[in-house]
């Protein structure tokens, strides 16, 4: 499968991609630790299929440290041991936040009590911010059949610098 339409050829697609960089980049900066950052936009990209964001942050978690054992449990986190309660608030805000069409209630009580549990204001604004940029992300991705097995560390950075 080729990539449908390249994004970064077209002058009104790199123009909305440095905004949405810009974006991101305020998550990226914030206060929300960069390992749930990472762990949440894999999370999100796995459920909505996305082969280039699954690349992207399984790399990124990566290069910034991440050990392979919790990468490859990120799809399964329910059934390890591996992550700590507040990213486990944070995945189930990714899938619940993420499967909107599949559950009536959107994002339950529950998994919002366990967030503001363990994250201040600043961090749930970025989480909450996170999850709906990256399923932007998955979607602008998908759509165009931007296939995954590419990425290198750094590359998105680099590109709207």
């Amino acid at each position: 499968m080729d990539a449908r339409f390249n994004m970064l050829d077209n002058e009104i697609a790199v123009k909305f991609f440095k905004r949405f960089a810009n974006a991101s980049l305020v998550i990226h900066q914030s206060p929300l630790p960069r390992s749930t950052q990472e762990l949440v936009s894999l999370r999100a990209s796995q459920i909505n299929g996305c082969g280039w964001c699954i690349d992207m942050h399984t790399k990124e978690a990566a290069a910034a440290g991440e050990t392979p054992v919790r990468l490859n449990l990120v799809a399964a986190w329910r059934e390890s041991t591996v992550f700590t309660e507040a990213e486990r608030a944070a995945l189930a805000l990714a899938e619940e936040g993420t499967r909107l069409a599949d559950a009536h209630h959107g994002v339950s009580d529950e998994t919002w009590a366990q967030v503001r549990k363990h994250y201040d204001d600043d961090q749930i604004a970025a989480l909450v911010s996170l999850v709906a940029v990256i399923n932007a992300a998955n979607r602008l991705a998908v759509i165009v059949h931007q296939q995954g097995g590419s990425y290198e560390p750094g590359m998105f950075a680099a590109a709207f610098n």
